[in-house]
């Protein structure tokens, strides 16, 4: 690209997996010229220290846990642990090893531009680009600013916090060294992958803290119960209905990413107990990277979420020519999320630049709101937890009059044949006045299939009727789809 270019149709700042997309839908059928500005990796979170290292560090764990259990197979297996040296260089793999050529080449590929450097909003339609060398680059947008900035880990504003320099969720997913004891603080999806897969690692002393009374609070109360016992079984210390109050550390040395950062941590609770460990993590939540962008140049406050109207364009901002995607919005913190968000974005720009929707859109897509009713997430622990749409107690919240059905899976002969000490539920939240389904979680080993039919079935609104009609294979997971609609039946029959 020419150096010197300071003009393009959409910018983006920030360049992870939803602004990639954003770019793409906004110029794909449209003749608009976009570019990227990104001052790390192109690709973002999700590419090199979320979702991909997380998943590669998961999938071994799961299949020598399900090896476990399945007679030929287990007696193979016996006492074996996982090879952790093959396991860590299959994520390096999988990471790319934190190289983004390939993220570049297909950006430049398909005629998006990138300019590395960190960017911050100077007034309307316009970014300042700090580079790496020093200098300093003015981008104008002709008609958007696309805002795909992310999040990092939330730090705990306690005593010796910063100081103790703990990991975040970028050092536990690109660790680079195995720690003997390790405290986890938090209770949600990244604290319970994480113990999954140190554990699986062989951490001698994994202990999780968090301040509810159950693991992943967000999901049905029954989901987090499964997990908690799973691990509690695999030898995890689970301190629910606890806080920490202070940090301290031996020696804290910057040693670089997924390395031990000092010496012994000690963490203490809320009740005066002190643990110590050789790493702690932090899982406390994100925090939306909107600190340090430049927003109070465009009338917005700095840091915070930033709120966001169906077409994905900020409210606090006329002209609607300032968007926000993914994390920074709020609206689900989830990749697949904010890859949706980014697709309408990318076509509304497109529709209001060209003066009509772009070839090829169908119908509804420029709108988010339909889509954020199903927003399926699936957390792969041991067992894997899947939902979509809303829990009973959020159906309940929002004022809908429901009613609920549950199954346990392991009556399933599709789950039965995957193992045989299979354990797992499944939930349908209905909503009586549609008959339609507006909430699903499942919880087993190999579910994470089923959340797509959830998903479906929610989004599109498909009354329970028209679900008796559509038959689930034989001897799989999905069964339970006819087992759920029986029990509602007979529930209903009563």
């Amino acid at each position: 690209m020419d150096p010197d270019r300071s003009e393009w149709d959409v910018i983006v700042l920030g360049g992870a997996a939803a602004g990639e997309n954003a770019a793409q839908y906004a110029t794909q059928f449209s003749g608009l010229s976009a570019v990227l500005v990104e001052a790390e990796l192109l690709g973002g979170e999700c590419s090199y220290w979320a979702c991909m290292p997380s998943k590669a560090l998961l999938r071994p764990a799961e299949v020598l846990e399900n090896a476990r259990h399945v007679p030929g197979v287990s007696s193979l297996v016996a006492g074996r642990q996982l090879d952790v040296s093959a396991a860590l260089a299959r994520r390096d793999t999988v990471v790319n090893r934190l190289d983004d050529t390939s993220q570049i080449d297909w950006a430049l590929g398909v005629g998006i531009d990138v300019v590395r450097g960190y960017g911050r909003l100077e007034g309307e339609r316009t970014v300042r680009v700090e580079t790496a060398d020093g200098g300093s680059r003015l981008l104008t947008a002709r008609h958007a600013v696309v805002i795909d900035t992310g999040s990092c880990t939330t730090v705990p504003p306690l005593p010796g916090m910063n100081d103790a320099l703990p990991w975040t969720s970028r050092d536990v997913t690109n660790l680079h060294e195995v720690p003997r004891r390790v405290i986890i603080l938090g209770g949600g999806v990244v604290a319970c992958e994480s113990a999954t897969w140190l554990n699986a690692l062989g951490v001698a002393e994994l202990t999780v803290v968090y301040r509810g009374g159950g693991l992943l609070a967000r999901s049905e109360p029954f989901a987090g119960e499964l997990v908690a016992d799973r691990l509690r079984a695999a030898g995890v210390r689970l301190l629910p209905g606890r806080s920490a109050q202070e940090v301290r550390r031996a020696d804290p040395r910057d040693t670089g990413v997924g390395l031990p950062h000092g010496g012994e941590v000690t963490l203490v609770l809320d009740d005066g107990t002190e643990l110590v460990a050789d790493e702690l993590v932090l899982a406390t939540g994100r925090t939306p990277n909107t600190q340090d962008i430049g927003l109070t140049s465009v009338g917005c406050p700095d840091g915070g979420f930033l709120e966001v109207d169906d077409e994905q364009a900020v409210r606090a901002v006329p002209g609607h020519w300032l968007y926000a995607i993914g994390d920074v919005c709020g609206r689900a913190l989830l990749t697949h999320m904010g890859k949706y968000q980014a697709r309408v974005a990318g076509e509304v720009i497109a529709a209001r630049a060209t003066g009509r929707p772009p070839a090829g859109v169908p119908s509804g897509a420029l709108s988010s709101a339909e889509g954020h009713r199903g927003s399926p997430q699936v957390t792969f622990t041991d067992p894997e937890v899947g939902s979509a749409g809303m829990t009973e107690q959020q159906a309940r919240a929002a004022g809908l009059d429901v009613t609920t059905v549950e199954y346990d899976m392991a009556g399933l002969a599709g789950t039965y044949v995957l193992r045989e000490d299979y354990v797992g539920r499944a939930k349908l939240v209905i909503d009586r006045v549609t008959e339609t389904v507006v909430g699903a979680t499942f919880v087993g080993s190999g579910i994470a299939d089923l959340v797509h039919s959830a998903t479906t079935a929610i989004v599109a609104r498909i009354p329970l009727s028209v679900l008796w009609h559509v038959v689930p294979s034989y001897p799989t997971p999905s069964e339970v789809w006819l087992r759920l609609l029986e029990t509602h039946r007979a529930q209903a029959h009563k």
